[in-house]
């Protein structure tokens, strides 16, 4: 049952420790430093990797239209399970391509990456960022969160740079209007995270 996906080795078996583990930390905690930019009306939002569907759930209360995608079958059930009364429209699909989503034509205000831009190589992210082009509206913004630390045993995961995601974003017709460094939020002192919302250009006519 367990994804086939590289980038999510180690989550399936762990899934229900994990859902625990994220929804213990808040939306609001994650995404402090990034709220102000968050719209208020409601619009469509895609949450990559959604994990347990914490974030996804909060933007749900808010009134968004969330699509949640989480390619880890055992963490998609729990997902699904804890936050079952919301109007959450749970897919089947991963990073890089995207295949299955980018098939709909669908376009997306907000798109969130928790935790997730580290797991793809660099050949993989030139891929996913063209994916995320594609999938966004014009003057739609991309939340992103980079882990900077040592890799967990059984993980697959890179270093990857705020400087060098904002410069592969520029490419693809994105401009970071937002940096941050913080903490990590579950107390791992090794841990650190960059924090980026990058947004899409409206193209001239």
């Amino acid at each position: 049952m367990s994804s086939t996906v590289p980038g999510a080795a180690g989550y399936g078996a762990n899934a229900s420790v994990l859902a625990s583990q994220y929804e213990s930390i808040t939306f609001s905690e994650v995404y402090r430093d990034l709220l102000h930019l968050f719209p208020v009306q409601p619009c469509a939002v895609l949450d990559i990797g959604a994990g347990s569907g914490r974030d996804a759930a909060e933007l749900s209360r808010r009134g968004h239209q969330v699509v949640a995608v989480e390619p880890t079958a055992e963490l998609r059930a729990e997902g699904q399970h804890i936050h079952r009364e919301l109007a959450i429209e749970w897919v089947d699909d991963h990073l890089p391509t995207l295949a299955a989503l980018r098939r709909t034509k669908r376009r997306f205000d907000v798109v969130l990456l928790t935790a997730v831009w580290m797991h793809l190589d660099e050949s993989e992210r030139s891929a996913a960022m063209e994916a995320l082009a594609e999938l966004s509206a014009e003057g739609g913004v991309i939340f992103m969160s980079l882990r900077h630390g040592p890799i967990p045993e059984g993980r697959r995961m890179f270093e990857v740079s705020a400087k060098d995601t904002i410069q592969l974003a520029a490419g693809f017709g994105f401009r970071c209007d937002f940096e941050a460094e913080r903490e990590d939020m579950l107390g791992r002192s090794e841990v650190r995270w960059s924090f980026l919302a990058l947004h899409k250009r409206v193209a001239h006519r």
